[in-house]
């Protein structure tokens, strides 16, 4: 683990956390503007939510696994809150205003819950394989390997839990 001071942790420890907010409230917006790249169809989300996993890895190699664990996970639910209050203002990409608010957005809750719940399971697995992996003298060997994973955990688990939710809620 790196040497910082303490007021270079703590700026590290505000700066980190604003990513990670940033990037999951930016991602579930985004995940509701369809794009078509070269005949793939996908959203803008899928460009902006590997991000998530520079932040990771950037945590746990200032902070180290134990307290990365335990910064992510209390990003989570102001993320969770954040990515509601901002996907039901802009709902499919118009501003809908304040009133949006009033009312619950069932489709906006589908997806902040599905991108919670695969979010919790991706950075677990993300942390763990970083932190096993970045002792190894070839220094891409953590940060390429715990994306994958985690990446892939990702994607697994968002498709399954948005088919759990839009069964149970529809």
């Amino acid at each position: 683990m790196n040497v910082f001071s303490q007021t270079q942790r703590y700026k590290a420890l505000f700066w980190l956390s604003l990513f990670h907010l940033l990037v999951i409230t930016s991602s579930n917006y985004l995940v509701q503007l369809p794009v078509s790249i070269f005949g793939f169809h996908t959203t803008w989300g899928a460009f902006s939510f590997p991000f998530i996993f520079l932040a990771t890895d950037l945590t746990v190699r200032i902070f180290g696994a134990p307290l990365a664990r335990r910064i992510i996970f209390a990003v989570m639910i102001p993320a969770l809150l954040i990515s509601y209050v901002i996907s039901s203002l802009f709902y499919m990409g118009s501003w809908q205003g304040f009133g949006a608010l009033a009312h619950f957005n069932l489709f906006v809750a589908r997806i902040a819950t599905a991108s919670f719940m695969a979010y919790a399971l991706g950075q677990i697995l993300d942390v763990h394989v970083f932190n096993r992996l970045r002792q190894s003298r070839h220094w891409w060997l953590a940060p390429t390997a715990s994306t994958l994973f985690g990446n892939v955990s990702d994607t697994t688990h968002s498709t399954i839990a948005g088919l759990l939710l839009h069964c149970l809620l529809a």
